[in-house]
Parts: structure tokens; sequence; C-alpha cells
């Protein structure tokens, strides 16, 4: 079965969003992610709710290449987040005909955590926009037992999104995720990497926000992966390769990533 598979912005993070379109449009890629909020100093985001000027080419560029937005990014929810804010952001979701909203704990109180989660979760519901909240192992949500246990007190509508990296160095298992309720798993984030022992914090940061391996190319047993999930569920392509990217551009990225992608995934039939 043909599943949608999506660009996540992180992968070429310097391409502001209609150039990320184009690029991705010319490898093959079904739709792509858009981060529009910054989530680091050291990484860029896109405010396409404050840049007309920005929302109006990136709207072309889908236009142009049939593309769509799968999700965008990324709801840091902490302690001072004041959920109404976010409410500009999830209207630029909606004008760009987005399916998902991503999250991720950044809140060490987690009955607030999950108060918040399921107001912003309300907020989008009622736009047409699903919530998934996104588990890191070096977090205070960091493995998927306890993301399961959190979305569950938010509400009936939040999903998990479960990155092969994350979920690999997390310590969760292939049965924890088959036992994850469809409804609650609407996507998932795809990539490879070294697999070690044990992981520093330093580590898991560096591979999360910097550098891993297109499918195939490292340990992580991503047929299993793969196997535990639906067959129709769509993925996005998340592969940071900085080093790569900085010394050949984005085009190489992007098309080592679906090559391996597609060769992967023709494995599985």
């Amino acid at each position: 079965m043909t599943r949608l598979l999506s660009l996540a912005h992180l992968t070429a993070i310097t391409l502001p969003p209609p150039d990320l379109i184009h690029a991705a449009a010319d490898v093959g890629f079904d739709a792509v992610g858009l981060r529009l909020i910054r989530v680091t100093d050291a990484s860029p985001g896109y405010p396409l709710m404050d840049d007309p000027a920005m929302m109006r080419a990136t709207k072309a560029a889908l236009k142009d290449t049939g593309l769509k937005v799968h999700d965008i990014e990324f709801v840091k929810i902490e302690p001072d987040t004041d959920v109404k804010s976010l409410i500009p952001f999830l209207d630029a979701g909606v004008e760009l005909g987005a399916r998902e909203v991503i999250t991720a704990p950044y809140d060490p109180d987690l009955n607030r955590l999950a108060d918040r989660l399921g107001q912003l979760s309300d907020l989008a519901q009622e736009r047409g926009l699903n919530v998934s909240f996104e588990f890191f192992p070096w977090t205070v949500v960091p493995d998927l037992t306890s993301a399961l246990a959190l979305v569950e007190r938010a509400g009936p509508e939040v999903g998990i999104l479960v990155d092969s990296l994350h979920f690999n160095r997390s310590g969760s298992t292939l049965e924890q995720l088959r036992a994850i309720p469809r409804d609650r798993l609407r996507f998932a984030h795809l990539c490879d990497a070294p697999v070690m022992p044990s992981y520093t914090t330093d580590d898991l940061l560096f591979a999360g926000r910097a550098e891993r391996l297109a499918p195939g190319e490292g340990d992580i047993p991503l047929h299993d992966f793969l196997g535990a999930l639906p067959d129709d569920l769509p993925l996005g392509l998340e592969v940071p390769m900085t080093g790569l990217l900085e010394a050949e551009g984005p085009r190489p990225v992007l098309q080592r990533v679906m090559e391996a992608t597609r060769k992967l995934l023709g494995s599985l039939l």
C-alpha cells in the first residue's frame, strides 16, 4: 500500500517554505511539514502567520507543485505557554491546508502540561486541525508509555507522534507501539541513526536536532518499527544532516533521503 511521504522541515531547515516545497516536489515527496515557530536560537522558524508576503509565496508554491502541507510545528508547551496566543499559528495552518499540529513537552508539571495540551487540541479541533504530541527521551515525557498516559489525560482527540529515533533511544518497545489505539496514531517520523549502548543528553540532542542518517543507513531496526505501524500511516521524513547540507546544499540531502526511503519501503513488499 502506498504511504504518503512528507518532508519534515528540519531535514532542510535553512530553506524558506516556498523553496522547501519546490525542492520536495522535485525529488518526489507528496507533502511537507512546515516549521512556523522557531525551536532553538540556532535553528530558524518561518512565522507565516506574521508574514503575509511569505504566506502568499508559500501558497503559490503549493499550487504550482500540487504538494500539500501535512503538519505545522513546533509548539513547545512550557510553564508560561498562553494557549490562546497560538490562535494565529493555528489559523495559518488552516490557511495552508495542514492536517496536524506538532507539540512537545517542556513543562515539568504534568497536570498543567496535560491541561494545556487539551486546551490546544480543543482550539485546533474547532478549526479542523488535529494535535499530535511528540515525546523526546531528554524531556519530562521521555517514552511511549508516558506519552500515552499524558495524551489520555489531555483528551480524546490528542494523538501521539512517534519518531523512530526517539522511539529507539527511549527504550520503548514494539509491543507498546502496536498497542497504541489507531485513532491516537495519525503519522510517524522516520529516520535512522547509529545505535549505542547508552546516550548522554548531548548525544540525544545532537542526533535529534543536527545529525541523523537516511532510513536504512544506520542501526535502528526500521523494518520492525514500520511493521508495528499501520500499513497506510503517513510518514514524515525528518533527517537533519547538517554537515552534508552545509557542504553540498539541500538537494543532495533530499535526494539521498528519498532514495533511501524508497529502497527501504520497497524491501518491505
